[in-house]
């Protein structure tokens, strides 16, 4: 394949389009609040991100690189089809269910990341071990995208993987690094439209080559191969149950999601943007199914592809660039390459940012240095910005199953992180020790369920597992949602349990070692907003008190002003002058 200097340039060109709207943005985060919320509107835009950069910024956050090329690769394999692309559907349901039920209590709360509630209720412990898979599930998914992004660009212009896939971490993590949030909405707004442009021009074309047959026709015939509508067997449909399961629910406790839930201006605004997101995502995955339709429909033969087709050479997940430069002329397969850059980018910033906003604030911040100043806490973000954004970069490089890593820690969002948000948000009673037994619980189920991607071989055998031809097991039983639910079902029993052991006197105060059910309804333990509205209670009563580092973090949480108010009121202090 020849090198295209044309395709090379235009890259650079979106590229530096790109790069000068962060920039933009970045300049735009500078001007607005004061200099001591810097951190926060790095991590929510100063909470004032309106409906349009909104809705286009967390459509944008799904609707990625391997949102598009898988999407129309489920369409163009024949042993799935359009009925196995459950990405679209699953992930629009997702962000509908979460408008619905979780983004206005989480905004109305003001809290500033997705671990915050779970630091308030559980305390530093659990926010550290939740920190873990959702970390996990950022970093591989945007090294799992940088590596398709490098695969895609290599197809068309003919350029080393390795380059593309650095030049393209640099610029995303470079806008991220000094604007936040504003700058990934702002160029999320850019790179949107180069995706909804880019592929609408592509279909067409690709659409009307020769060699393609009318999509309508193959749809339910067999011409090349199976009808790219798809079918689901008696015998997969609890797999299928299964995924759609995990990308419906699994797809809700992202913090990717929840900074642009948290930085709405407010939480009906919020909840208006999971609605216009869910459209945006079943509207962006159009153009992807009918690529992947069109491929299914081309005589490969024909063009200059030649023989055998994409999935004979194990090329079934590159369909979607393949059929940019095959069945597009150059200049429009261009525009088809400017869009998956978009697409990747748009996704792998909001990795990157949430990632680093979870750490600054969560671990470093609420865990080990409660009193860091604003300055020091964005300083730390940036840094971490550097170090995530060059880590995705360094897996996408030399990891040769990230696919499979981020598989896993998907899975692993869904069985933990899921039934933990249920329980923080929804479920009153549950504490630390309900929380680390589900945790585990779910952890173990999961693993022992083994993983194919990462040739993981299972240690528990469900019912209708089989060995497939590369001698893996295949696990048909839906057990992913059984340790989802498994891990639901723990964190309330065990909570319950321990809370009962403790208050009615059957366990001593002492063996509550994590602070969770005496300590945390104890004196020195409350809230000072709940002692001073009791009549019969003075500031004096409350100097003897020394707060552990459990009060100061969840002080984190308290509306100061309150405090503001009682110190002021004459009746007080006139008691605390007798």
């Amino acid at each position: 394949m020849a090198f295209h200097v044309e395709g090379l340039v235009a890259i650079i060109v979106f590229y530096l389009a790109i790069l000068a709207v962060g920039i933009w943005a970045a300049w735009k985060t500078k001007n607005t609040g004061s200099e001591g919320d810097r951190s926060e509107a790095i991590i929510v835009g100063g909470r004032d991100i309106g409906l349009l950069v909104g809705g286009f910024t967390m459509t944008a956050t799904w609707v990625g690189g391997g949102y598009i090329n898988g999407t129309a690769e489920a369409v163009y394999v024949p042993d799935y089809g359009l009925a196995w692309a459950q990405a679209p559907i699953g992930y629009s349901l997702s962000l509908i269910l979460g408008g619905l039920f979780f983004a206005k209590p989480m905004r109305s709360k003001g809290y500033v990341t997705m671990l915050d509630p779970f630091q308030q209720l559980y305390g530093k412990r659990m926010g550290g071990l939740l920190f873990i898979p959702a970390l996990m599930g950022e970093m591989f998914w945007a090294a799992a995208i940088f590596s398709a992004l490098g695969a895609t660009i290599s197809v068309i212009i003919d350029i080393n993987v390795n380059i593309s896939v650095i030049i393209s971490a640099l610029i995303a993590t470079m806008y991220t690094l000094v604007g936040g949030l504003y700058s990934v909405a702002y160029t999320d707004v850019v790179q949107l439209f180069c995706i909804f442009l880019g592929l609408w021009i592509s279909v067409p074309f690709a659409m009307s080559h020769p060699a393609v047959t009318d999509i309508g026709l193959t749809a339910v015939h067999q011409v090349y191969q199976a009808p790219w509508l798809g079918s689901i067997n008696s015998l997969d449909i609890y797999t299928w149950l299964d995924n759609f399961f995990l990308l419906t629910l699994g797809g809700i406790p992202w913090q990717a999601y929840f900074q642009r839930v948290l930085s709405s201006s407010s939480a009906t605004y919020a909840q208006v943007l999971s609605f216009l997101a869910a459209f945006g995502c079943l509207v962006m995955a159009i153009p992807a199914v009918l690529i992947g339709a069109i491929g299914a429909s081309t005589a490969w033969n024909q063009t200059e592809y030649g023989v055998p087709d994409p999935k004979s050479r194990k090329e079934a997940d590159m369909i979607l660039p393949i059929v940019l430069q095959y069945l597009c002329p150059v200049y429009i397969s261009f525009f088809g390459l400017g869009a998956v850059s978009a697409a990747v980018m748009s996704s792998a910033d909001s990795s990157i940012l949430s990632a680093s906003s979870m750490f600054a604030r969560n671990i470093y911040q609420l865990s080990f240095r409660q009193n860091a100043s604003d300055r020091e806490i964005v300083w730390v973000m940036r840094i971490t910005v550097l170090l995530f954004g060059a880590s995705a970069t360094a897996m996408a490089l030399l990891a040769s199953s990230v696919y499979g890593l981020w598989y896993l820690s998907s899975d692993l969002v869904y069985i933990i992180i899921f039934p933990q948000l249920l329980c923080v948000l929804f479920i009153k009673g549950t504490n630390t020790y309900g929380a680390i037994a589900g945790y585990l619980f779910g952890l173990v189920l999961r693993i022992t369920g083994g993983e194919p991607y990462l040739y993981l071989q299972p240690l528990i055998f469900y019912p209708g597992w089989y060995q497939d031809d590369n001698n893996l097991y295949i696990q048909r039983f839906p057990f992913k949602t059984l340790a989802m639910l498994t891990s639901f079902v723990t964190n309330v029993i065990v909570s319950y349990i321990a809370k009962y052991l403790f208050e009615s006197g059957t366990l001593p105060p002492k063996l509550d070692f994590l602070d969770a059910v005496v300590a945390r309804y104890s004196r020195e333990h409350m809230d000072k907003a709940t002692l001073v509205k009791s009549d019969n209670i003075v500031l004096n009563e409350l100097a003897p008190v020394n707060p552990r580092h459990s009060l100061t973090l969840s002080s984190t949480f308290t509306n100061k002003e309150a405090f503001n108010y009682v110190d002021s009121s004459p009746e007080l202090s006139n008691t605390e002058d007798n």
